[in-house]
């Protein structure tokens, strides 16, 4: 039983609905959420993980049938047990849900969340693994893509990655395709942007972290050498690898300003892989350091 009254809609054009209009429009959500303060989370298990971590839903939309299973997420973040506030719970037939989405709502429900105020680098990095410090840390550098963001995301929880930063122009982590595809692991691994590139790395380094650039050159050192040399497997030893957008791969000034470039063994006269392949096998080489 759903604690909270139901809102039930007809009119996909309700006011009440701002947040949910226009979802697959990408170049507005992605300008429109910061902006607002807000992103969407889509399905009862990424809504679930949401929740979890402390992120605050503005209100919750769906068709009635998965009300029984949204219950218990809905009745946690509304905090009924506790007299807390009422949050809005919209539902709706599927055409109407189709025509205020713009898409066919398969994954159960949709949550207009409360976007989570940023730390700073120094402090996110310093908070990371309960507060003994991030020792293994991802760098997106204007990943574009938000199917890749989510894609390292998941592969940086599954596989041990303290922490990931986010340069200023890459994609948002939580975009609403990029919490889908994440399965909603965005929420368990610390992350934050970063408001300078690649001046950053120098503030990295400070922090006494080495700064490994994955990428093709010819001064290159294998991930096989890298992951069991001293920077990843030394006690007291931090590393950030930093990954590349589609396409192009990292600038040439992050290079040049890493300390060291490290590239994935391969063959078959294959290159290189797609971004968010190429970040899982880092994550994986390198797992002795985070502990996996």
């Amino acid at each position: 039983m759903v604690p909270v009254p139901l809102i039930r809609l007809t009119d996909p054009a309700d006011d009440r609905l701002g947040d949910y209009t226009n979802l697959t429009d990408v170049a507005l959500r992605s300008k429109h959420e910061p902006e607002k303060g807000l992103y969407i989370a889509e399905s009862s298990n990424v809504i679930t993980r949401a929740v979890e971590a402390g992120h605050r839903p503005r209100s919750f939309l769906m068709a009635e049938k998965w009300l029984s299973s949204m219950a218990p997420v809905i009745q946690a973040a509304t905090g009924a047990d506790d007299g807390g506030a009422e949050i809005p719970v919209f539902v709706a037939e599927e055409p109407v849900l189709r025509a205020i989405t713009g898409f066919h709502l398969h994954r159960g429900a949709l949550a207009a969340m409360h976007r989570p105020p940023l730390l700073g680098v120094r402090e996110l990095l310093a908070s990371a693994r309960g507060g003994e410090g991030a020792r293994r840390v991802a760098i997106l550098e204007d990943i574009v893509d938000h199917t890749n963001v989510g894609a390292m995301f998941r592969s940086a929880a599954g596989l041990g990655v303290d922490a990931v930063l986010v340069t200023p122009r890459c994609a948002d982590p939580l975009y609403r395709r990029s919490v889908r595809v994440s399965m909603g692991t965005v929420f368990q691994v610390p992350w934050t942007r970063m408001t300078v590139w690649p001046g950053g790395v120098d503030k990295l380094r400070e922090a006494g972290y080495t700064v490994a650039a994955m990428a093709l050159s010819d001064d290159s050192v294998s991930l096989d050498d890298f992951a069991v040399s001293p920077a990843v497997t030394g006690p007291d030893s931090k590393v950030a690898m930093v990954l590349g957008t589609e396409g192009d791969g990292l600038a040439r000034t992050t290079v040049e300003a890493a300390d060291l470039v490290v590239r994935i063994p391969m063959a078959g006269g294959v290159d290189s892989l797609n971004v968010a392949a190429a970040s899982a096998v880092a994550f994986w080489a390198t797992r002795a350091q985070g502990g996996v």
